[in-house]
């Protein structure tokens, strides 16, 4: 997910996606952990992407506080 098209969402799809995104790290490890994931970079992706909401979201919250 490119931080564009995060930008491009509304707050809430931003926290709604982020939400989504933690249940699917969730599974991932649950896979990892029992040798039925086939690319264990995707749970770094994962991460990264819960990463880049939060740092969108943190951006937003800011600038609707300054002003």
């Amino acid at each position: 997910m490119k931080s564009k098209e995060i930008r491009e969402m509304t707050l809430d799809d931003m926290k709604a996606k982020a939400e989504e995104l933690n249940k699917e790290i969730f599974a991932l490890r649950m896979r990892n952990v029992t040798s039925q994931l086939e690319n264990p970079l995707k749970i770094r992706a994962t991460r990264r992407d819960i990463a880049r909401i939060k740092t969108v979201i943190a951006e937003k919250e800011r600038a609707t506080q300054n002003g």
